[in-house]
């Protein structure tokens, strides 16, 4: 009985960890969701606009988070309310990093200028 019990208990702890989500999933889905909140606060209308890489190949990812991170840097609050929480927000962003450079040919200036709400848009899809 006891082997049955003890048995049972690896088996589920066991298969609790294979159904918990890898932290690396966890990282994304926090940037998504900041991300998210950013484009409810950022100033759009007379912004500067900003390199937005679109459907980079698969050796430019890290070239593509460098110029969306870059971008943050340059984006602007709506109002000054909600200043404090913009600035966590970028500093979360800031802290992202994204595996080895690669290769890639291309660089941020050679990306098409958009509107920060695209620039953010083209950032959220990238995380998805």
């Amino acid at each position: 009985m006891k082997r049955m019990i003890i048995f049972c208990m690896l088996f589920f702890c066991s298969s609790m960890m294979l159904t918990a989500a890898s932290p690396r999933i966890v990282k994304y889905k926090q940037i998504l969701k900041t991300i998210e909140q950013l484009e409810t606060m950022v100033k759009d209308k007379d912004a500067e606009l900003l390199h937005t890489p679109e459907n980079p190949v698969e050796g430019c990812l890290y070239t593509a988070v460098t110029c969306f991170k870059k971008g943050t840097q340059k984006l602007k609050p709506v109002s000054s309310q909600e200043n404090t929480n913009f600035k966590k927000a970028i500093r979360l962003i800031n802290k992202f990093t994204y595996g080895n450079p690669g290769e890639c040919e291309s660089t941020c200036e050679s990306y098409k200028k958009k509107t920060p709400k695209e620039f953010l848009k083209g950032f959220a899809n990238l995380m998805q």
